[in-house]
């Protein structure tokens, strides 16, 4: 009875283990993710500030075009490499968070 106990007693221990760890990788990839999005939306917000004042002195309507064609142009360029850097940062996040949890499932898992 006492070596159940003490099966149970490690294996409990062992899952909160895992669930720390896994908290842990969720609260450094917040962050990573929290930093990430206030880089780009101060670059974004710089960027479109620049981009009026370019607006207001353009001379013609076709330069006022030009300017607006170009900046939606690296402004949808730097959106996607954005949303692919955050799917990157997610899917690392993910992996991070169940490392812990492998050699659990691996034990569940039936043999082939």
């Amino acid at each position: 009875m006492i070596k159940n106990f003490d099966d149970v007693q490690k294996m409990s221990k062992d899952n909160m283990d895992a669930t720390m760890k896994s908290f842990g990788a969720f609260s450094k990839a917040g962050q990573a993710i929290a930093a990430e999005v206030a880089d780009y939306s101060k670059k974004s917000f710089e960027d479109s500030s620049k981009v009026m004042e370019k607006l207001l002195g353009a001379k013609s309507f076709d330069k006022a075009v030009e300017i607006q064609t170009e900046y939606a142009k690296s402004a949808y360029e730097e959106f996607m490499a954005q949303a692919t850097k955050m799917g990157e940062l997610y899917a690392s996040f993910a992996k991070e968070a169940y490392k812990p949890f492998e050699a659990y499932v691996a034990k569940a898992s039936p043999s082939k």
